[in-house]
């Protein structure tokens, strides 16, 4: 295949994938909102897009699709544009954006400019200084190199995949296994319903109380202009004692509108959990809980692992895989043909992987997305994610790398530079068990406060 049929190849891919990233977009992201910049858009879907097509070049590399020096030319390309998006373009918009939404600063055009410039050029700074504590990289990269951007991207991107990774790991057995759900009865869902009724008409009462000590006081109050001496003092005195015991009143509302606000979170709570019951007691919600045991196997075993690593300062340098079939032909005397099987195995791998990271972290990013979105801070929030995005996935890449084998390493060694890549494997090691560890015990908390709450009434 020539190149200029690799090349119409790629740009087609691309467009497929800028297209997925910007319907993603609307679809999901802004479904909600009203999307205020197209260049918000734009830049969201061309990192998408090239951060897709990384491992659209992984796949082919294993697959051996396309000729090696169409693939070779389509990785420098794809990694230069994508840190160019990461350090320059990103950082700039989302510096421009959060100085727009800034009251105190002069929406001129020039000034907000000047002031963005400003500010990009502070993010280059910490982004350089971000890599001096780790060891990154030989001393004989220049300032400039390919890897210097690679390297710290490399942190900051490992460093959230190894949080993402601890908390799913931990966090996917518990919200899908039968054993971490509380029981719950119609009894205690129509109990708090109850008192939820009862604290209502209490709020009802204090603020009929309330209108009518005002209105009192407005009587009082126009009694007092047509008249004076000893029936204006004593006037004052009532209208006094009025507006004491509105202040009262005032406090008390208070006071039940925010356990009418507990009971009412309480009672959705108490529902999701009716319906997690019920959902559990289907097909899917069995195969999901069979999943979820499974994950808990997977879990245990790589908080294990990861502190072994830790401990022995060891980094694995064979590849799942390849050591999976030594394992078959020296220990179970199975013979088959190693490099076609090898192949095969490490492609369904590695799609998996990719496949599952790409789900999980759109999923992560919608949830995140609309948890903390309003109309003035979307913007930047997505441009935010779309950096988190495209760091995660140029870490994806440092990582996916150990999966494969040996003669598939090469490219992606040689296209990333001379980047010491076992220091990104025991650092995920690390925040990995640092993150599941602490998600085990926010769980473990969380899940032993919820029955004292229904149990206590608050």
């Amino acid at each position: 295949m020539s190149f200029l049929m690799d090349s119409c190849l790629m740009f087609f891919s691309q467009v497929l994938f800028f297209a997925g990233g910007w319907v993603f977009f609307l679809k999901q992201l802004f479904k909600d909102y009203e999307v205020h910049h197209s260049v918000v858009l734009l830049v969201f879907s061309v990192t998408f897009a090239l951060s897709c097509t990384m491992f659209e070049l992984i796949i082919f590399e294993i697959l051996g699709f396309l000729e090696a020096s169409s693939r070779y030319f389509h990785w420098k390309l794809g990694l230069y544009a994508i840190l160019s998006v990461l350090v320059a373009v990103l950082p700039f918009y989302i510096g421009y954006f959060i100085i727009g939404n800034l009251r105190f600063v002069p929406q001129k055009r020039h000034i907000r400019v000047l002031l963005t410039a400003g500010t990009w050029l502070g993010f280059l700074y910490f982004f350089w200084k971000i890599g001096d504590p780790f060891p990154i990289l030989s001393p004989k990269h220049g300032i400039f190199s390919i890897e210097q951007c690679i390297g710290r991207i490399g942190v900051i991107g490992v460093t959230l995949m190894a949080v993402l990774s601890g908390f799913g790991a931990v966090n996917y057995p518990y919200t899908s296994m039968f054993c971490f759900i509380r029981a719950v009865t119609e009894a205690d869902i129509q109990g708090i319903e109850k008192r939820l009724m009862q604290t209502m008409d209490m709020i009802l009462l204090k603020k009929k109380r309330m209108a009518l000590a005002k209105r009192e006081r407005l009587k009082q109050a126009t009694i007092n202009k047509s008249q004076g001496g000893l029936w204006g003092m004593i006037s004052k005195v009532t209208s006094g004692n009025s507006l004491e015991n509105i202040s009262v009143l005032q406090q008390d509302t208070e006071a039940y509108e925010e356990l009418a606000k507990q009971l009412f979170l309480e009672s959705v709570d108490l529902h999701n959990t009716q319906e997690r019951i019920a959902y559990s007691k289907t097909f899917k919600g069995k195969y999901f809980n069979f999943l979820g045991y499974f994950f808990s196997i997977y879990c245990v075993w790589k908080i294990f692992i990861s502190t072994i690593n830790i401990i022995f300062d060891r980094v694995g340098k064979v590849d799942p895989v390849t050591r999976g079939i030594e394992i078959a032909i020296n220990y179970l005397g199975i013979q088959f043909d190693v490099k076609f099987w090898s192949q095969q195995i490490s492609f369904l791998l590695i799609g998996i992987i990719i496949v599952t990271s790409i789900r999980g972290l759109l999923i992560t990013l919608t949830r995140f997305f609309y948890a903390i979105a309003s109309s003035k801070s979307s913007n930047v929030i997505v441009l935010c994610l779309a950096q988190i995005m495209g760091m995660y996935f140029v870490s994806s890449v440092l990582l996916i790398r150990m999966n494969m084998p040996q003669e598939y390493r090469s490219i992606i060694t040689e296209v990333l530079g001379d980047l010491q890549f076992n220091f990104y494997h025991r650092w995920f090691d690390v925040i990995f068990l640092v993150s599941a560890l602490s998600s085990i015990g926010f769980l473990y908390i969380a899940h032993k406060q919820a029955p004292e709450k229904t149990m206590n009434g608050y």
